[in-house]
């Protein structure tokens, strides 16, 4: 009897996904019985019965590769009334045994959920660029994000310097600010702003005009797309707040910035947003040999059936962790690495 295996892709699109796709049918070739059917497009090809057969020849050369082969959404399986009848005739008509799904916060939690209601015999993979899965000590994923983060930061260092101009960049993160911290930490920011320390713009100004005073004629910030303000100092209106933490997509604060530092510096003072580019391209090294871990740790929970479970990284490690541990919470930024950040500032 043969073992039939699915797997999806799920949330925003990340570098990584395509390694663990190819890791999971690569490993299931070693068994002699078993099949490896693809999700299109998340939970959605589920719900819209959208499977095909992966082989070892169709994942060829996908490694390298950004994106999902397999397409992915942000449908949720919880939010139709007919979705988790329509996902089990699609789950039987099929004869799936198992599921893996990869994603973050959302689609997992999504899991989680099938799992305890629905019965769905499932493992989970996690990604997110953002590195707020809490249960793993990184993602795939967040490693090439701050890459990305990097060279932009040492790029603009160049236009910077030469125009004797502050430039806000400012990157992803809701809720938790490791991009920005790491990115910003990797590429010599002067100042990082979190979501986890509201700050005060007053502050973040004296130490504009510390280092003017000191001889630098330019300046990097470098600003998590969910910092806030202190509520002490705070200089947006409530239709600027309405603009950048819109529910679903966030993004403005570095304009923001940007102009309330020129108002009370009088520094030319430009911004950048780095937006989807965080998310594209080709994952670097370490995301993947991590997300080839994951893919072939995922296919072994399956065999061991340990449903309900999620791979993770603990101490270069790769174990399962339950997937209501990975979903309880946020994971949001060690304070021990703004520490480090904040030696920097100025």
């Amino acid at each position: 009897m043969s073992l039939r295996v699915g797997i999806l892709t799920g949330g925003g699109d990340c570098p990584g996904l395509n390694a663990v796709i190819r890791a999971v049918v690569r490993r299931a070739t070693l068994e002699e019985d078993a099949e490896v059917l693809g999700v299109s497009n998340g939970w959605r090809g589920l719900i819209e019965d959208d499977l095909k057969p992966l082989t070892r020849s169709s994942v060829a050369g996908i490694l390298p590769r950004g994106g999902t082969i397999l397409g992915t959404s942000r449908t949720n399986p919880n939010d139709g009334d007919d979705f988790p009848e329509r996902i089990r005739a699609t789950w039987e008509s099929h004869r799936l045994d198992a599921l893996i799904v990869v994603g973050g916060e959302g689609t997992l939690r999504a899991a989680r959920d099938m799992w305890h209601e629905h019965g769905l015999q499932l493992v989970g993979v996690p990604k997110t660029i953002d590195n707020d899965l809490d249960g793993t000590d990184f993602p795939f994923g967040f490693d090439t994000a701050v890459n990305t983060v990097m060279e932009a930061v040492d790029r603009l260092h160049s236009t910077a310097e030469s125009h004797h101009r502050i430039m806000v960049i400012e990157v992803m993160g809701r809720n938790s600010g490791w991009i920005a911290a790491y990115g910003g930490i990797a590429g010599g920011a002067d100042v990082i702003l979190v979501p986890e320390h509201p700050f005060r713009i007053s502050r973040v100004c004296e130490l504009l005009r510390h280092r003017e005073r000191q001889g630098s004629a330019f300046s990097i910030i470098v600003v998590a797309e969910d910092a806030h303000p202190h509520p002490d100092e705070d200089f947006l209106d409530a239709e600027a707040k309405e603009q950048i933490y819109r529910h679903g997509r966030l993004g403005g604060i570095g304009l923001y910035l940007a102009r309330e530092i020129e108002r009370q510096t009088d520094i030319d003072t430009r911004h950048a947003s780095l937006g989807y580019t965080q998310r594209g391209g080709s994952p670097s090294a370490f995301d993947r040999v991590l997300a080839t871990r994951f893919g072939v740790r995922a296919f072994e929970m399956v065999l061991e059936r340990q449903w309900g479970q999620m791979a993770a990284l603990r101490c270069n490690k790769v174990v399962s962790v339950p997937l209501d541990d990975a979903v309880r919470k946020i994971k949001r930024l060690d304070d021990e690495i703004y520490r480090v950040a904040e030696v920097f500032f100025g």
